[in-house]
């Protein structure tokens, strides 16, 4: 069924592995959840020998453990989880697991941005219905969230920040009420939420400012912020993961060097050093320089290689990837990058003669020649 689907939610990809879950979880649940808190944090974070389990159960999910502890522990109470953090931190991808994991539905995404309406988050008319036959239960529309209300499950609201205060405010009445009403019609008009509802919201720190939350809004929700990952390993199996399932997806048989997957590390870690660093916005990268936009470039290189080389990652390829990947503003970007690879790369090569770091030098030479 996955492979009919450009890609599988969590609920469908890891399917089997939940229906096992499910089959062998006697812990308690709190309202209609398909499995105990437990056994949802095994299933995002992995088992370990002390749960007993006669299989192993992959980590999905890479981060501190008491991040998804208060995060399911928030669900199971009657208010939202707010996951707030960095671009390209995982908030999105824990919020679906979750939400697989407790009610095998991660489909109920409203995405907030600057035209998101109050009707995103409540219902709509079909309008050819209205004419037709009036104003029904039957020709309204209702929203992802009022079906996560009416089936008691996890409704999910993205980028929550980019949303207008009219639409916060609507989100207000709905976590405390726990039911919408439609005033346009006279009966069967209170849509009431199921036990089991709840919300779990993503925000991005770098839109303060942009739609900040009502304090009134801010004590409905439960807040786990997300921190950057800078734990070399755990960022290094994010990336194996997250590639690992690219390939998979395309049918890919290449291997990613170890010696590479440090160059691009390494290569990250320098740069946020020089963003951090920088004296103005004008001295850094408008990239984020997340995790995911690492897994981008190693993407982008990987499928590239596969393509147009001898499906053989290449450090040059790498090199040509990152560059095309980071350099977004022209000149700035490329100055800072031309910067980077005069004072940091170039010394590495001369050190590695013949090696990776060589490679990478001259493939990052090129790619900042052709852009220029």
């Amino acid at each position: 069924m996955t492979d009919d689907m450009l890609r599988a939610p969590a609920e469908v990809k890891y399917a089997e592995e939940l229906d096992w879950l499910e089959s062998v979880d006697d812990g308690p649940k709190p309202f209609s959840w398909r499995l105990s808190p437990r056994m949802v944090r095994t299933f995002v974070l992995g088992s370990t020998r002390s749960d007993g389990l006669d299989r192993e159960i992959p980590q999905k999910w890479f981060g501190d453990r008491s991040f998804v502890e208060r995060g399911i522990v928030t669900l199971a109470s009657d208010r939202g989880l707010l996951l707030i953090g960095d671009p390209g931190t995982g908030k999105s991808w824990l919020a679906e697991l979750l939400s697989a994991a407790i009610c095998r539905n991660s489909t109920l995404v409203v995405q907030g941005t600057a035209g998101t309406t109050e009707d995103h988050i409540k219902y709509s008319w079909n309008v050819s219905m209205v004419i037709a036959k009036g104003q029904s239960r039957e020709s309204m529309i209702p929203s992802p969230i009022m079906t996560a209300m009416e089936q008691g499950v996890i409704g999910r609201f993205e980028e929550l920040t980019r949303s207008t205060s009219d639409v916060q405010d609507a989100l207000i009445s709905i976590l405390s009420e726990k039911y919408v009403s439609i005033p346009e019609l006279d009966h069967d008009n209170i849509v009431f939420a199921q036990p089991g509802f709840s919300i779990i919201a993503t925000a991005n720190s770098r839109d303060r400012g942009v739609n900040d939350l009502s304090s009134a809004l801010k004590r409905r929700f439960n807040f786990v912020r997300i921190p950057v990952v800078t734990n070399r390993r755990s960022e290094a199996e994010i990336i194996r993961f997250r590639t690992t399932e690219l390939m998979r997806r395309h049918r890919i048989e290449l291997e990613v060097p170890p010696t590479l997957l440090d160059v691009l590390l390494e290569s990250f870690a320098d740069l946020r050093a020089a963003s951090a660093s920088a004296g103005s916005d004008d001295e850094r990268l408008e990239s984020a320089l997340s995790t995911a936009e690492q897994i981008g470039v190693l993407e982008d290189a990987i499928l590239h290689s596969r393509f147009f080389g001898d499906s053989t990652l290449r450090a040059e390829t790498l090199a040509s990837s990152l560059i095309g990947s980071l350099a977004r503003r022209s000149p700035e970007d490329l100055a800072i990058l031309n910067k980077f690879w005069h004072g940091v790369v170039e010394p590495r090569g001369k050190q590695d003669e013949g090696g990776p770091w060589q490679a990478f030098l001259e493939g990052g030479r090129q790619a900042i020649a052709t852009l220029s």
